[in-house]
């Protein structure tokens, strides 16, 4: 079983701030070790080959994000449908694949999981069936909307419709009472 990296080991402030200035990509691994010394003074040093690892697996979580957002796009571009419309859905698949694989990879190395871990791997299931929920939720009240949309166009062409052709009022009232706009 692997150990904890150095960066892992430290509070989560410090975590938080490689994090952030690893994904923005602005400094060198040598001015981020000297920024980390300044911000972070009671902490202990971290090598530039720990902060070199620890950039290697951001870049390819970023990597990952990029390939993910790309496909989502154009899945929804081939589907012919607006991006904001899919998108949720495809995210959510995405969140709950990239949890699915950081599970079982930490299952498959016998790594040991921390309740940290745990914890971290039930908010991002969590979140991914809320965006799931919220998507269906979502598309539901878009289909309400139309009905309704749809039925207030049927009533106001009803009324307007007067008696030509002879339709008689009997006649509306029951293609009212079908349409279910009575």
């Amino acid at each position: 079983m692997g150990r904890k990296s150095t960066i892992d080991q430290r509070s989560s402030e410090f975590r938080a701030h490689v994090f952030k200035r690893l994904r923005e990509n602005r400094l060198t691994l040598d001015e981020l070790r000297a920024e980390l010394e300044t911000q972070f003074p009671d902490e202990p040093r971290v090598s530039r080959s720990a902060l070199g690892r620890h950039r290697a697996s951001v870049e390819e979580m970023i990597t990952h994000e990029r390939e993910m957002a790309a496909a989502a796009e154009a899945l929804v571009g081939e589907l012919g449908e607006d991006f904001d419309a899919k998108s949720g859905a495809l995210l959510a698949q995405a969140v709950t694949t990239l949890t699915s694989r950081y599970a079982m990879g930490k299952l498959q190395s016998q790594a040991e999981m921390d309740i940290a871990d745990v914890l971290d791997l039930a908010r991002a299931a969590k979140t991914a069936q809320e965006a799931r929920s919220l998507s269906l939720k979502e598309r539901k009240e878009v289909e309400r909307m139309a009905r309704e949309k749809l039925l207030e166009e049927q009533r106001a062409k009803l009324d307007a419709m007067g008696t030509k052709g002879g339709v008689t009022e009997d006649t509306k009232r029951a293609i009212r009472e079908a349409l279910g706009i009575a």
